[in-house]
């Protein structure tokens, strides 16, 4: 503990990541001495190095500004000594201008970096918290390689309302889940957090995918309705579209229950097939009071060096600024030989080089590879 305030003593006077830029307001500070020494003494150019620890402000810390203030005013003297003015009105009134103005810019600089270092530690709270809600999906899962990619809409954010989720089974398979929460904002987050922890607490323990959604919509229904009262009205509809698979490790095969989500792309050779069920079930929160006879399973051939993709409505919906939407069934067989790591940084890249790195809505993918047992 002893250490700390050593340590952030030295970190004031570092000037960040640009060190170079020093040079620029030490050299005003010579080439405005030198100018104002080879004027007439009737012009005076002293005043201009209140520009040297206005310019610091801009990318060095509190005690590096003091410091150029320091060599500005130090400067400003060494003008009044060598035209042998020192003792004069205008010479010190420059002295206490810099001096005032230095002052300024050190407050400045201290309330920035006050303002930095809680917004550092709100960052961290906020990175831990999305760290722990939209935990990494597993790099390899039974004989399946899976990689997942996130783009949130807004900038500085870390999560949205997009999801995705997986978990093994005791029956030697992996379950995994991709939705889409209505909404944005808070009220967004916290039904995702609902939905990936109602996710994780059941999904390796029912028997089946339908009994699972039935899990997942009453869950999710219970959680948004139950401090309504019976007589008021339902004017904030919540719910999820959601697409829950399940793959077993000794049959190529998938097994999935749509949920209003659009459906997977299946990518074999240069060959791309989207996964349609023959009927989309109502989203997660609509659906759950008809049971299980609500979701039929859909079952399609999912063989060794098959690409599944997974994607919520953000990738396809994504438009440039003439209102194109990306061609994402056209971009995907490109990368169809790809890892999925290297898939998704190949999408990541595509999708916001067509926005022009700009999204209006989150966007979330999974690739899963099928390798040979």
């Amino acid at each position: 503990m002893a250490l700390r305030p050593w340590r952030e003593f030295r970190r004031s006077w570092q000037p960040g990541h640009t060190p170079a830029l020093l040079v620029i307001p030490l050299g005003l500070i010579v080439a405005v001495c030198m100018a104002d020494l080879l004027t007439p003494p009737h012009i005076h150019l002293g005043p201009l190095l209140v520009a040297a620890p206005a310019i610091t402000v801009a990318f060095a810390g509190a005690r590096v500004t003091a410091l150029m203030g320091a060599l500005a005013v130090a400067a400003q003297m060494l003008i009044g000594v060598l035209r042998e003015s020192l003792s004069s009105a205008n010479i010190q009134a420059q002295i206490a201008a810099l001096i005032i103005v230095s002052a300024v810019c050190v407050g400045i600089c201290v309330l920035r970096d006050r303002h930095e270092r809680q917004l550092h530690r709100v960052r961290s709270v906020a990175e831990a918290a999305q760290s722990v809600l939209l935990q990494p999906l597993p790099g390899r899962a039974g004989p399946l390689r899976i990689a997942a990619l996130y783009i949130p809409a807004e900038e500085e954010a870390d999560l949205g309302g997009d999801l995705y989720a997986a978990a093994r089974t005791a029956h030697h398979s992996t379950r995994l889940l991709i939705g889409d929460v209505r909404g944005n904002g808070l009220g967004a987050i916290s039904n995702t957090a609902l939905l990936l922890g109602a996710f994780r607490a059941a999904a390796h323990r029912q028997a089946t995918l339908p009994r699972l959604a039935v899990h997942l919509d009453a869950a999710f229904r219970w959680d948004t309705s139950q401090w309504r009262s019976p007589t008021e009205r339902d004017t904030d509809e919540d719910f999820a579209t959601a697409i829950l698979l399940d793959i077993p490790d000794h049959e190529p095969v998938v097994h999935l229950i749509n949920c209003g989500h659009p459906p997977p792309l299946l990518l074999r050779g240069t060959r791309i097939t989207p996964l349609t069920p023959h009927a989309s079930h109502l989203p997660i929160g609509l659906g759950g009071s008809f049971g299980l006879a609500a979701y039929d399973v859909q079952t399609f051939p999912f063989q060794a060096g098959d690409l599944l993709l997974l994607y919520t409505d953000g990738v396809i919906e994504a438009r440039d600024t003439d209102g194109r939407f990306y061609p994402f069934t056209e971009r995907a067989p490109e990368w169809t030989k790809d890892d999925p790591d290297e898939l998704l940084d190949a999408l990541h890249d595509d999708l916001l080089t067509h926005v022009h790195g700009h999204l209006n809505d989150d966007a979330a993918a999974v690739a899963i590879r099928r390798l040979a047992i």
